[in-house]
């Protein structure tokens, strides 16, 4: 009888300890998000491999919405880890899942359905939906006009939900949604004809427009709209209130508006500019930096004249100029670049013409063996441009292809194809502005076969020695209108 009542005092005592630990444990508060990114030490950020939000090109990881979130990772001091979706839907499939992304950026709009989903921050960027057609074919003026048409948006888009509401309005409109495709797919469509028209917005437009000479907008669907970041729904609001104030305070302080005059401020420009121009610049700006690139082509074993042009393309013979990307002076290097290459002043036209050689040719002894001269010399500019791993990446497209991945004029065709999702989704290094290592290898072997000529023996009446410089024998009259892209 005792034992008994012994053995009962002793469950008892047992009973009470484990429910109070219990109850211990509950009272201890699991730790928040934003505790958790900063404990781990990395910010998990999922995003689109696009050109408007993040990709590689030369210069490392780049794009506006990389740039942002980073700003965003150096503040709480911890590091930037990107992932990429495929699609839309993905993207908010992915957020907040155990050990997975904690913010999406990746130029989301905020609608009814997501708000099911995920929670926005503040607005960051306002941009408006525009329809977009192809110059030359009927221009369509209001929403009526979509009836009727080939028209396609990114699967799981705010576009979408646009243009479901509007069929509600016009039951014969039809349209075809995606998430095989991204935004620069939909605008080389429209451009090549193969659909009449999509809907994208409008600072994915200004940002690539450029490249697609054929494509207009037609008009505005809608008021404009903003842009914001997203996390996982619930009531953790650690991380949320952290994004908004860090967005508050880019506003404030004028780091947002850097960042969009430099994204979508204004566009490059590639293309021929023209032989009177260049003409001119031969007599005007090469005779400064002619032995400067006699001598550093002397050193590194490489003709000068490559050199001059590849300076030329870059920054047109000017000294102390600044891309919107940060690379400078005359040879455009990066500041990784030029560490590398033990150029302190990017500005000093020697320094920059000096570390440009020896990167070129550093570049070129990184190809692979098997390409031989010419091509090894075009691959290295094409290398000098997008960067090895791009490049790589179409080589083995074009092997895929049947086409001779040694050969510069089998892989120029492949490399545009790394700006198209359907191709660059299956490539280690992802979305590249392919076309730009074309166009830029075209102008510079363009470049490079004027200096070659101009600097040779005068033989014919029409090299006319002007200086110490011929010059080409072209027409010195300065034309109505610039000379037409390539």
């Amino acid at each position: 009888m005792f034992a008994q009542t012994a053995l009962r005092q002793r469950c008892a005592r047992w009973l009470i300890a484990t429910g109070l630990f219990l109850m211990l444990g509950a009272c201890v508060e699991k730790p928040s998000t934003l505790e958790r990114v900063k404990e781990d030490g990395v910010l998990r950020v999922i995003t689109r491999n696009s050109p408007a939000t993040y990709f590689e090109d030369r210069n490392g990881e780049t794009g506006f919405e990389y740039e942002l979130v980073k700003r965003f990772a150096d503040d709480l001091g911890v590091e930037l880890k990107i992932e990429t979706a495929d699609n839309l839907d993905e993207l908010y499939d992915q957020l907040g899942k155990p050990s997975g992304p904690v913010v999406a950026a990746a130029g989301l709009v905020s609608s009814e359905r997501r708000k099911s989903q995920v929670r926005f921050s503040h607005p960051y960027l306002e941009v408006t939906p525009q329809i977009i057609y192809r110059n030359g074919r009927s221009r369509p003026t209001d929403a009526k006009d979509l009836v009727g048409k080939k028209i396609m948006v990114l699967k799981g888009s705010t576009h979408a939900e646009q243009l479901a509401e509007l069929k509600k309005q016009y039951p014969a409109l039809e349209y075809e949604e995606s998430d095989a495709v991204e935004v620069v797919d939909l605008l080389r469509m429209v451009d090549e004809g193969q659909i009449d028209l999509t809907l994208v917005d409008s600072n994915e437009l200004a940002m690539n427009q450029v490249y697609f000479p054929n494509v207009r907008v037609a008009f505005d669907l809608g008021d404009s709209r903003d842009q914001r970041w997203a996390v996982a729904a619930g009531d953790d609001n650690s991380l949320l209130n952290e994004i908004n104030e860090f967005l508050d305070k880019v506003q404030k302080n004028g780091t947002l508006q850097r960042l969009k005059d430099r994204y979508y401020g204004h566009v490059d420009v590639l293309g021929y500019v023209g032989a009177y121009t260049f003409a001119q610049h031969l007599q005007q700006r090469l005779p400064r930096y002619e032995k400067h690139f006699k001598a550093s082509a002397k050193k590194e074993q490489v003709d000068w004249r490559l050199l001059a042009a590849i300076g030329y393309q870059e920054s047109m013979w000017q000294a102390e100029v600044t891309s919107k990307t940060g690379v400078r002076g005359l040879m455009m290097l990066t500041q990784r670049t030029a560490q590398a290459m033990g150029v302190s002043n990017r500005l000093d036209p020697v320094q920059s013409i000096r570390g440009g050689a020896k990167y070129f040719m550093h570049v070129k002894e990184q190809l692979d063996d098997s390409i031989k001269e010419p091509d090894r010399t075009w691959f290295a500019l094409a290398a000098y441009n997008v960067g090895g791993g791009h490049l790589d990446d179409a080589r083995k497209l074009a092997k895929r292809e049947g086409l001779n991945p040694n050969k510069w004029l089998d892989v120029k065709k492949m490399l545009p194809r790394l700006s198209q999702k359907q191709w660059y989704s299956k490539t280690r290094y992802g979305y590249a502005r392919g076309g730009e290592p074309v166009h830029f290898v075209a102008n510079i072997r363009r470049y490079y076969d004027i200096l070659t000529w101009v600097t040779q023996p005068q033989l014919e009446g029409s090299q006319v020695a002007e200086g110490s410089l011929h010059v080409p024998g072209v027409d010195k009259t300065k034309p109505p209108e610039p000379s037409p892209p390539l």
